[in-house]
């Protein structure tokens, strides 16, 4: 198998703050290789190193076939970057955006006129394409930022949150024109904390805490950890005694395991859970809120590995 990244022990430190400590990575060429995280984990900071735009403090690193550390300008022009924050030039229209990021990357005129409005079809901006991008909304920015990442047909993209502050509609029109970039064979590298869709895109993925791979897999075979049943999840009105509640739902044996999270809440891996709450009820003794029940998500996963969610 051919690989569009690799790396051994990858770091970045700054100052004493360890972002990114140790990371080993193995990304086929081809995938959709998605990097989940809570806010501060060090997704973009691992982002920025591969991208060529920060380097390592120490570890190696092969992007198609280069070594970070020498790939230099033409490893640059071999790979596109949507940063997490917008970087969009108000005073020129969408097309003019787009148009000014192909002339960068030395596209003649006659290949980036005809794709850019391609693009901008697909992600529904082609009636705004002359309107100046400081009248678009925060949504309308985030796309066409997307598309200025793509404009000279990169081998591999990296998309940092590119979804982050989209309503669902939007963020469905980017998921799509993602999966379709990626059918062309390029290779993508998608930072989220959005768990459905790095469940919903990724062909693989790592989940990463505090500058660490604790999890890597498909979604599916991440989720598979987690074994059959149901997960339900309730509050309770006196979080401090929420250790010994959980020990009590031990004693059923269709319990699997049972976590505390955040302040007042409690998760629970049930075995036909939906049919057998009543039961949770008796055993515990307490008034349970907020009840809800639902298949395992990836979310689970990191409660399953770190105690709480990964949006905290």
């Amino acid at each position: 198998m051919e690989f569009a990244i690799e790396t051994c022990g990858l770091k970045k430190y700054f100052g004493k703050i360890q972002a990114v400590d140790g990371i080993d990575l193995k990304v086929p060429k081809g995938y959709l290789y998605g990097v989940l995280g809570p806010n501060g984990a060090g997704k973009s900071t691992t982002i920025k190193m591969l991208s060529t735009v920060l380097y390592p403090t120490d570890g190696k690193a092969i992007v198609l076939g280069m070594d970070l550390k020498n790939g230099g300008r033409t490893l640059k022009q071999k790979i596109g970057v949507c940063p997490q924050e917008l970087v969009v030039y108000p005073r020129l229209t969408a097309r003019e955006n787009i148009h000014l990021i192909a002339q960068m990357y030395g596209l003649s005129k006659n290949d980036y006129k005809e794709r850019t409005d391609d693009l901008l079809g697909k992600m529904n901006l082609l009636d705004r394409a002359n309107d100046l991008s400081k009248t678009f909304s925060g949504g309308m920015k985030r796309r066409l930022n997307v598309l200025m990442a793509v404009i000279h047909e990169p081998e591999l993209i990296f998309f940092d949150e590119p979804t982050a502050g989209l309503d669902p509609q939007s963020r469905r029109v980017v998921w799509d024109f993602i999966k379709g970039f990626q059918a062309k064979d390029s290779t993508i590298i998608l930072t989220t904390h959005n768990m459905e869709e790095a469940d919903d895109l990724s062909d693989e993925l790592v989940v990463i805490d505090y500058g660490k791979i604790i999890a890597q897999g498909t979604p599916s075979d991440l989720k598979g950890r987690l074994g059959e049943g149901d997960i339900i999840e309730f509050k309770v009105n006196n979080p401090e005694f929420r250790a010994e509640l959980i020990e009590r739902t031990k004693t059923l044996d269709f319990i699997r395991w049972g976590k505390p999270i955040g302040k007042q809440r409690i998760v629970l891996n049930a075995l036909d859970g939906l049919r057998r709450i009543s039961e949770i009820m008796d055993v515990i003794k307490v008034e349970m809120r907020d009840i809800s029940v639902r298949e395992n998500t990836l979310e689970d996963v990191f409660i399953d590995i770190t105690g709480r969610r990964l949006r905290n």
